[in-house]
């Protein structure tokens, strides 16, 4: 790519489902769109040394490792907008890599990547020609970037479980590996085929580090009524993925009077044992990420983003967006903190202490906290009501939500589903339909939230429990099925992580990747029945009978 022209499909709502080439429809810049095609650049070439280092038997930094994690979630969708942070982390990279480099004893064969070292008067004009579009042959770069978005999000999950001083060298060191095969153009296509589906099987064990991270420091997940009206106390708004940073500003929010919301994702904190013990943690204020502009109008107070979802501010309430973590937006202030370290929240405590309280937008209360260890508690009753017929499938309609228009067609599925089926769900995808009064079978609530798109992990063990339960030999054998919605890179390791479970016959929606290449689209959907959504009859049709 070497006009300068942005290229980026790495999202559900990529421009025409082809590629955005102006700007993006996220809001992203082509100028910030080049510097993160730089930073993944420079990410690669950071891990084509480690990947080297580790064959010399020698060890990575723990710090090095994070680094190459936060590189990559600070690229994807909706997280990090602000060109000169990327630049900042571009330089701390090839300050790292170059201090890995010394460490190595053999250089030869190494990626051009590697060696790059470029000054900031060249990242313009070496991002031009590294992007998307650098690979010409369309399979190939399909591929790779199937498997470096799978990457995206298995490196958000690592990321939220190192915060909780959890890390897995396993899942670290193939990160590293696979970006540094994603350059190696001797790769065939049937060895990338197979690169993606051992992403898939280590986005299992990511998604395990992270649920073994929560649990273990905040508990496990319970059957949780939240609220979903307003207090009369000036309040924060957190939103985004960060179960570290909520901690952080509960405990440095307690007693000063301020209120402490949750939004979007960050719902599920709710279900967490040691969250409850704070009185100020007051509810959940608003919905899907997409609908931020509104509703961060009329909460009053600032918003805390810890991760991706950010949707660009309007200027009423920009002086109110705070971002930390792998979230940036150029103008809004910035909260730093390292792993491991206690950040400080002081100054947007007392920004909201001068705030009106929030505005309310909707009364009543949603009940989630339906995460493995609480279904396996209810294992019994489920599997009774399995056998009596009570409930004849469940449908996992987890995922993410979106913008596009097409997406009501969630909600009409779930309004449409016979009543005896259960929904299974996980990540922000749950908006269009966890409002609905869709009743209980014989007590059994027929959604069941298992939390975050972090989660989803959740989705996978329920699964497997029931084929023990059952005495299963295959998992498709299972009264299951999968109509998944996607929008950015998480989504992507997870239906990977599925993927390499065995699971077959997902619907994918609501539009197939931009970044399928016809040929690989072909494969998923011969090998695994990967297909599209239809009409909510007929895939009713098709997944429930």
């Amino acid at each position: 790519m070497a006009d300068n022209k942005m290229f980026c499909f790495q999202c559900q709502e990529t421009a025409g489902c082809k590629g955005c080439t102006i700007s993006g429809v996220c809001g992203k810049k082509p100028e910030v769109a080049a510097m993160q095609d730089l930073l993944v650049y420079v990410t690669k070439g950071l891990s084509a040394v480690t990947t080297g280092l580790r064959k010399e038997g020698k060890k990575i930094p723990k710090e090095v490792n994070h680094l190459v994690t936060m590189n990559l979630f600070m690229t994807i969708t909706n997280a990090n907008f602000d060109r000169e942070a990327i630049i900042g982390a571009i330089k701390k990279t090839l300050k790292v890599k170059e201090d890995q480099l010394a460490r190595l004893d053999h250089k030869e064969g190494l990626t051009e990547a590697a060696l790059w070292n470029g000054s900031e008067g060249e990242f313009e004009g070496k991002a031009g020609t590294v992007g998307v579009l650098s690979t010409k042959d369309e399979d190939v770069r399909s591929l790779r970037e199937l498997i470096t978005y799978g990457l995206k999000g298995l490196a958000a999950y690592s990321k939220h479980a190192n915060t909780l001083i959890h890390d897995n060298e396993e899942v670290d060191a193939f990160i590293q590996e696979a970006l540094t095969k994603v350059q190696d153009d001797s790769l065939s296509v049937d060895e990338l085929v197979a690169l993606t589906l051992e992403t898939g099987k280590f986005g299992v064990e990511g998604m395990a580090l992270l649920d073994k991270a929560n649990t273990e420091t905040y508990g496990n997940p319970e059957i949780t009524s939240v609220d979903l009206g307003v207090r009369k106390n000036p309040a924060i708004l957190i939103s985004g993925h960060d179960l570290r940073d909520l901690e952080m500003l509960l405990e440095q929010t307690e007693g000063s009077g301020v209120d402490v919301y949750t939004h979007s994702e960050m719902l599920p904190a709710q279900y967490y044992p040691a969250f409850k013990k704070y009185p100020h943690f007051a509810g959940n204020y608003g919905n899907a990420w997409w609908k931020q502009k509104d509703e961060f109008e009329s909460f009053n107070g600032p918003i805390l983003m810890t991760t991706n979802c950010i949707v660009p501010p309007k200027e009423s309430y920009k002086d109110r967006l705070w971002t930390t973590g792998s979230a940036g937006y150029p103008g809004c202030q910035h909260i730093p903190g390292e792993y491991g370290q206690e950040k400080d929240f002081s100054a947007i405590i007392e920004q909201a202490k001068a705030c009106p309280a929030p505005t309310e937008i909707e009364t009543g209360t949603i009940t989630g906290g339906f995460a493995h260890n609480q279904v396996f508690a209810l294992a019994e009753p489920i599997v009774n009501a399995v056998k009596a017929g009570a409930i004849r499938k469940f449908v996992v309609m987890a995922g993410c939500d979106g913008r596009q228009k097409g997406r009501d067609y969630y909600t009409e599925f779930a309004k449409a589903l016979p009543q005896d089926v259960v929904i299974l769900t996980a990540g922000c995808a749950k908006y269009r339909y966890n409002k609905l009064n869709l009743g209980d079978i014989d007590g059994i609530p027929r959604v069941l939230d298992a939390g975050q798109c972090n989660d989803s992990y959740s989705l996978a063990l329920i699964a497997l429990k029931l084929k023990e339960i059952f005495e299963l030999e295959d998992i498709n054998d299972l009264p299951l099925a999968f109509n998944i919605a996607w929008y950015e890179q998480k989504a992507v390791i997870v239906l990977l992580a599925l993927l390499s479970l065995g699971v077959k016959n997902i619907h994918l929606g609501p539009t197939l990747p931009a970044f399928l290449s016809p040929n690989v689209a072909k494969v998923l959907v011969e090998n695994f029945g990967i297909a599209g959504i239809k009409t909510v009859d007929e895939d009713l049709e098709i997944l429930i009978g």
